[in-house]
């Protein structure tokens, strides 16, 4: 059996607590990242970052399966800033759609949806 000293002990408290005090979804440079939802077998996901006082949104969508176009919206405080076509690409199946928006005073309200032919549809949504 190993004994721990008091120091690896207060240190290993710390960095318990750092994690649980770190606000979720949020990447380093203040990146919010978060998990979508898919109605079929796709993932995705969005991330939200500053970029030269904008806001860059990266809309992600994996299928593994390449050449399936996907129609995607894209939303902020529910005006639609983006209406796109993607296909997915190799080697892993997946496509991103990725636009810039004004900053504007307060919390960004960002809502992304795709839909393939099939009728699968992906979402995700996140403030920044």
């Amino acid at each position: 059996m190993r004994k721990w000293s008091a120091g690896t002990a207060v240190g290993l408290a710390a960095l318990a607590l750092a994690l649980v005090a770190a606000p979720a979804g949020l990447g380093k440079d203040g990146d919010v990242r978060v998990a979508g939802k898919c109605t079929k077998s796709s993932t995705s996901k969005l991330k939200l970052s500053d970029e030269d006082g904008r806001i860059e949104v990266e809309f992600e969508v994996d299928q593994n399966r390449n050449g399936v176009r996907w129609n995607v919206v894209i939303r902020q405080d529910g005006r639609r800033i983006a209406r796109l076509t993607r296909v997915t690409r190799g080697p892993s199946g997946s496509f991103e759609a990725r636009v810039l928006a004004p900053n504007r005073a307060g919390a960004d309200a960002f809502r992304a949806r795709a839909v393939s032919p099939s009728g699968e549809v992906c979402t995700a949504q996140a403030s920044f």
